[in-house]
């Protein structure tokens, strides 16, 4: 049995998000109706629910389509969106230098994830020339608005005194700010400053959430890292990493997991 929405239910963008966690085909239904009817969150979210398939048909072109037409209104979420359709290549040919532009132009608009998109872009070159200094200060001013992702890498620069002066009050501040707020690097980065005042059960608690959290390549990584502690229990966790690893990756993670068990 399917259902329709009338004209006068319109629903705002943040009701639509609460309705998406709770049913994600009618609130796609709730989000179509809305989108046509102009409204700007609507819109974007009708982009990122096409683009994740989300309660609807997954369809990278049309989800471009209605980050377009969100971004043209103004929409500075939706600006973000077509800088990362553009950098990864979601329904159009990847293209760096397109998506430094997007990311540039909600950036100084205020947008804090655009900030950390386009600071990603200037630290590794892609799409623009490298500028730590100006990737720096784009992290600086996400972290200042709560950008957990941004905090920890702000925390980075700090702790290694590039293209700053090195503080590592302030970087060990901004890992536990950033592990607060989710992020599951922060949260790596947090346990290491953690284990190495020796406080261990605090470092593992925090390892065992970056685990849950963390995506393939993250795991990967921190997996060797972990194999280098210097405490017995923290080594033990990169079995643990591997093991959620193989579960996300490819034959490649699976078998080298097989080999480490034998």
């Amino acid at each position: 049995m399917s259902f329709q929405l009338r004209r006068e239910e319109v629903l705002d963008g943040e009701q639509l998000r609460a309705m998406l966690e709770q049913s994600p085909a009618r609130a796609a239904q709730a989000i179509l109706l809305a989108a046509g009817e102009g409204v700007l969150d609507a819109q974007a979210l009708l982009g990122q629910i096409l683009l994740d398939g989300l309660g609807i048909e997954r369809d990278q072109v049309l989800a471009l389509r209605w980050f377009e037409i969100a971004a043209k209104g103004g929409h500075l979420m939706a600006r973000n969106m077509l800088g990362r359709c553009a950098e990864h290549g979601w329904g159009r040919e990847a293209d760096a230098k397109a998506a430094a532009g997007h990311y540039r132009q909600a950036a100084e608009a205020g947008l804090d994830w655009a900030l950390y998109n386009y600071a990603n872009l200037l630290a590794t070159g892609r799409g623009v020339a490298e500028n730590h200094a100006l990737a720096l200060n784009c992290y600086r001013r996400a972290a200042a608005m709560g950008h957990a992702k941004s905090m920890n890498l702000l925390g980075r620069y700090l702790e290694e005194g590039r293209h700053c002066p090195r503080d590592v009050a302030a970087a060990c501040d901004w890992y536990r700010r950033s592990a607060e707020g989710g992020d599951f690097r922060g949260q790596f980065s947090h346990a290491a400053v953690l284990a190495d005042a020796g406080h261990i059960d605090e470092a593992l608690g925090w390892l065992n959430k970056a685990l849950e959290g963390g995506n393939l390549n993250f795991l990967r990584v921190a997996r060797g890292a972990l194999l280098q502690a210097a405490h017995p229990q923290i080594r033990d966790l990169a079995l643990a990493y591997h093991q959620r690893a193989a579960q996300l990756g490819n034959e490649t993670d699976r078998e080298a997991l097989a080999q480490q068990l034998l």
